[in-house]
């Protein structure tokens, strides 16, 4: 099949919902490429789920570096989207480019920031160096301190009005697609229906035009999901299960056995 790019994924709304995962490392990257996702968001979640931050603040560009380039080198169909971690594009519109071109050198196919009208002078300028962007908006987990918490966007007076006018910056910026996080679900949906790009939900209901999740999430390997997270497996009992067979094993003598053990040296 062929390579799914930017344009490509943009050309998706109205017609097919968009299916986006995280994943971190290269062997999570071949394996949902292989479930057919359209796009791999190698997200600053990556903090708290493989790196056991309390959350994404503390993320640096050198991790997004290393784990894109991990995902990268899986050469997935896939578009590979590389989240711009925390004080990576804020201070201004130079560091924000160049920061963009380093997780497309490691082999992003596109970036994604997070941030509304605010921010859209940043993303004019990455899309003219040549490199697509993604927006974030509703929830903003790099800005969750002022946010005052984890909570659901939308509810408060004008945040509706809000979140628009943040749509509509980022499509005339230039994005080809908007994440919409922990977000009324009719908020979501009035937005999606108001702007030409897609946009994929998290947490924010079915009304967008596709639905990203966190690889651990979905799997089951984290213990502790947002609500809004469906677990289609249970793989953190099934890997524990194996672990302690194995030390069972191991213990009792059992493995490695003849079986796993080097053949006889030959006579």
């Amino acid at each position: 099949m062929e390579k799914v790019t930017a344009r490509k994924l943009m050309k998706m709304k109205g017609r097919q919902k968009i299916a986006m995962v995280t994943a971190y490392d290269y062997f999570s990257a071949r394996i949902v490429d292989e479930a057919g996702v359209d796009a791999i968001l190698v997200g600053d979640s990556l903090g708290m789920v493989v790196l056991g931050l309390p959350n994404t603040l503390s993320v640096t560009m050198e991790d997004m570096v290393r784990h894109t380039e991990a995902v990268a080198r899986a050469r997935p169909r896939a578009l590979v989207v590389g989240d711009m971690p925390f004080l990576s594009y804020e201070v201004d519109v130079r560091e924000a480019v160049v920061n963009a071109g380093r997780l497309a050198a490691a082999g992003a196919d596109a970036v994604k920031l997070e941030g509304g009208e605010e921010f859209a002078d940043r993303v004019r300028a990455i899309v003219r160096a040549g490199i697509p962007v993604m927006g974030h908006i509703g929830l903003t987990p790099q800005r969750y301190l002022r946010l005052g918490g984890y909570r659901l966007v939308g509810k408060k007076p004008g945040e509706a009005e809000e979140l628009l006018r943040d749509a509509e910056a980022l499509q005339e910026a230039g994005v080809f697609a908007i994440v919409i996080e922990h977000t009324v679900p009719e908020v979501a949906e009035m937005v999606t229906r108001r702007i030409e790009v897609p946009t994929i939900c998290i947490g924010a209901g079915p009304g967008c035009d596709g639905q990203v999740l966190v690889f651990h999430d979905l799997l089951g390997l984290n213990p502790e999901p947002p609500y809004f997270a469906k677990k289609y497996a249970d793989l953190a009992g099934v890997i524990r299960e194996a672990v302690a067979r194995y030390v069972e094993e191991v213990r009792s003598g059992a493995f490695p056995g003849e079986e796993y053990s080097p053949p006889p040296k030959k006579k």
